[in-house]
């Protein structure tokens, strides 16, 4: 059975990708276990973990709207929409939570 486009679209970037991961959108760990979740590419999920900590996403950016209207990721999500990038290495300078 073959996806719908929509299933490979990144919610924050709004590119068309071939993977997808879930984000929780209020982190696991601040009690979003069962809460609204996200489906993201890998560039987008592993730059919104360096960028903010966990409780930053749990009270200030706990929607796609807030995440895209965050300063914090406006260079970055003005930069990924014009790559066909699927994977990126950005493990450095993580934040500590």
């Amino acid at each position: 059975m073959a996806k719908k486009q929509d299933e490979t679209v990144c919610e924050l970037c709004e590119r068309e990708v071939q993977n997808l991961s879930r984000h929780h959108l209020v982190p696991r760990e601040e009690g979003g276990r069962y809460g609204a979740t996200a489906e993201l590419c890998q560039p987008c999920h592993s730059t919104i973990h360096l960028t903010f900590t966990n409780r930053d996403l749990a009270t200030a950016y706990n929607s796609i709207p807030a995440l895209q209207k965050a300063e914090p990721l406006q260079k970055y999500l003005k930069w990924v929409r014009g790559k066909r990038i699927q994977r990126i290495s950005n493990r450095r300078g993580k934040k500590r939570r």
